[in-house]
């Protein structure tokens, strides 16, 4: 517990600061105090009493602080102008230079309110008008210990006030940075909240496409065939099993990412990337849609096998690249077997060139209707959905090109996305 000196010390600083002219007032009767104490007593002994010209110009010099707040520079003026009549016209009396001490506290709100050039230049033009008359005017000799007090304590008013500004002035830009490094902070916060919800919503959506698209579509087939030839709806019902457990473990894998740093139920397992494209492709052949996969130089081969090679040929790539590319081939393959017609076929080529990774999925846009009637909408383009637009934002969040179209001439449809293996920083972390 502080001692009760201390507390009532703040108490009178706090009363202090919210009242200032009562505080300019105190400061006034203080130094009207100081003057008429200077005046009266000096290292020789005692003085007679100041005269009542010298005691009316120190009450009016120091009741001039009582506006110092308000007009400094006028206060100033003031102050020097009353101490050179008191000095001029009291020869007589004789003169006393102490009333300069108005002089001294007005120069010291000026400097502390005012900046450097400006100060410097108030208080050489001050200095040189108070020195000069009291040389000529003042106690004799000129070099005198009152004479050179007065010059001494002008310029350490000077002094002391640009001190506290320049303090003042590092004070409220400490204080200014530091409300900007909060405010940065906290829209950093922001950002990284909203890209982490756009992340998990990219990869919820990626996974149900995927699996339930293939979900649906085995039900269909199971619905359909399951009076006629019971033995392939039990393989359709099995690959919509297999469907869903892989779905359910993904979501899994996906909702654990929000759970608090050192859960022991967070997942471990790595995210996908292409060394499990064959995985991916074979999920899609159970279900209907012929794939082949490839590298630029080589020939459009079967699915499994394909797959594999593809991805030891492409070999290791950066962690976002990997998942970004298998997100997108993921993506593309749904599309293509939500959207394409019956018998559709997909070509996946895979090229990894000097500074970057290609990848193409085509599609022929399956067989054409048995009879005639307006043509399919564009294969690929799900109307209303997200496919294509998380695809871009994939792409686009690791400085990549993913551009998506019709194919000229046929009803199928491009995809074409190149990735940049320079990933930017920081894109790992948004995509992992």
């Amino acid at each position: 517990m502080p001692p009760v000196s201390v507390t009532g010390l703040s108490r009178t600083r706090c009363w202090l600061r919210d009242h200032p002219l009562a505080a300019d007032v105190l400061l006034a009767a203080a130094t009207f105090a100081t003057v008429l104490i200077g005046a009266v007593v000096n290292r020789h002994g005692t003085l007679p009493a100041p005269g009542p010209n010298f005691l009316l110009l120190g009450a009016l010099a120091c009741a001039c602080l009582a506006a110092r707040r308000t007009a400094p520079r006028t206060v100033l003026c003031a102050t020097s102008v009353l101490t050179l009549v008191e000095v001029v016209t009291g020869r007589d009396d004789p003169p006393r230079t102490q009333i300069a001490m108005a002089v001294v506290v007005a120069l010291y709100t000026v400097a502390s309110r005012t900046e450097r050039p400006a100060t410097w230049r108030i208080a050489a033009l001050t200095l040189a008008l108070l020195a000069g008359i009291v040389v000529l005017s003042g106690t004799p000799p000129w070099y005198s210990q009152e004479n050179l007090g007065l010059i001494a304590w002008t310029g350490l008013a000077a002094a002391a006030g640009d001190a506290v500004r320049s303090r003042r002035a590092y004070i409220a830009a400490v204080e200014e940075r530091a409300v900007r490094a909060e405010l940065t902070r906290e829209e950093e916060a922001r950002r990284r909240v909203a890209e982490e919800r756009l992340r998990i919503a990219r990869e919820l959506h990626d996974v149900v496409a995927h699996h339930i698209a293939l979900v649906n579509v085995q039900a269909g087939v199971a619905s359909h065939v399951m009076d006629n030839r019971p033995d392939q709806a039990k393989e359709a019902l099995a690959h919509v099993r297999e469907a869903s457990r892989s779905a359910l473990a993904e979501l899994r894998a996906t909702v654990g990412l929000l759970r608090q740093y050192g859960d022991p139920e967070a997942p471990t397992e790595p995210a996908p990337g292409l060394a499990a494209l064959d995985q991916l492709v074979d999920g899609f052949a159970r279900a209907g849609l012929y794939v082949a996969v490839s590298t630029a130089s080589d020939t459009a081969v079967d699915p499994g096998t394909g797959a594999d090679r593809a991805a030891a040929v492409i070999g290791k790539l950066p962690a976002a690249v990997d998942l970004t590319a298998y997100r997108v081939l993921q993506e593309a393959l749904t599309n293509v077997h939500k959207h394409a017609g019956p018998g559709a076929r997909a070509e996946i080529t895979l090229e990894r060139v000097a500074d970057g990774l290609h990848l193409t999925v085509l599609d022929d846009g399956g067989d054409p209707p048995p009879e005639p009637g307006p043509p399919p909408g564009p294969p690929g383009r799900p109307a209303g959905g997200h496919g294509l637009l998380g695809m871009r934002e994939r792409a686009c969040a690791l400085g990549g090109i993913c551009e998506a179209g019709p194919r000229a001439g046929t009803p199928g449809f491009r995809v074409s996305v190149t990735l940049p293996l320079a990933a930017r920083a920081g894109d790992g972390s948004r995509l992992g």
